[in-house]
């Protein structure tokens, strides 16, 4: 199973909850030196924008991810670019807002936002092996 099945598998698991965070960084545990489980405690609270609408936890991971692989403040800023660029916004309100606009319910917009933190998050980690 590819990063992108795991991440979809854990966003549609209804036994247990995966926040956004968690949904990035579990996959990407072995790259940070972490267990699945540690990776699941460490993101905690860090889902639904640190638990008060700020930074989107699907950025926040991914940023956790680049640091804990070595990447630097080039790949961080290329990330933040990307995703800002794709989804308009980089925290958890103002993308929520966007997505109420466009009449897209939150769990289908906070899979979308996941999928792009995963798949700017491959590719970032690819160019930069």
């Amino acid at each position: 199973m590819n990063r992108m099945e795991e991440t979809k598998a854990l966003r549609a698991r209804t036994d247990v909850h995966y926040n956004c965070c968690q949904s990035v960084l579990v996959p990407f545990c072995r790259e940070c030196g972490l267990t699945e489980e540690e990776a699941y405690k460490l993101g905690a609270h860090f889902g639904m924008g640190m638990k008060h609408a700020s930074t989107c936890g699907a950025v926040t991971s991914a940023l956790m991810v680049l640091g804990m692989a070595g990447r630097g403040n080039e790949a961080a800023l290329e990330l933040l670019s990307q995703f800002r660029s794709k989804n308009q916004a980089l925290d958890c309100a103002k993308l929520l807002a966007l997505a109420k606009e466009r009449g897209e319910e939150r769990k289908p917009h906070c899979d979308r936002m996941v999928y792009d933190a995963v798949e700017m998050l491959e590719e970032l980690l690819a160019e930069q092996a």
